[in-house]
């Protein structure tokens, strides 16, 4: 019994790992979106159907998704990488 559920839970837990969908198919994660905003920065845009899809397959596995920073959307090419500072 207690080897079954041992089993068990080291199941729930490999697949918790591996199904979070914007680790697997968001791609490589950027040091954009592993820091964290400064306080007056913006906040980084959320990837919305990866959040959903976490939401519908697994909910555990958004916590994945955002402690690795990969449900986060990268910077965009062409945008700065610190925000600018509004003139006084």
């Amino acid at each position: 019994m207690k080897k079954t559920l041992s089993n068990l839970l080291v199941a729930v837990l490999l697949i918790s790992s591996m199904s979070s969908c914007a680790t697997l198919f968001g791609g490589p994660v950027n040091q954009y979106q592993r820091t964290k905003p400064a306080a007056g920065e913006p906040s980084r845009p959320i990837r919305a159907g990866a959040l959903i899809a976490d939401i519908i397959i697994f909910l555990p596995a958004t916590i994945v998704d955002f402690a690795t920073g990969a449900i986060y959307k990268p910077q965009a090419a062409n945008a700065p990488a610190t925000p600018l500072t509004p003139a006084k």
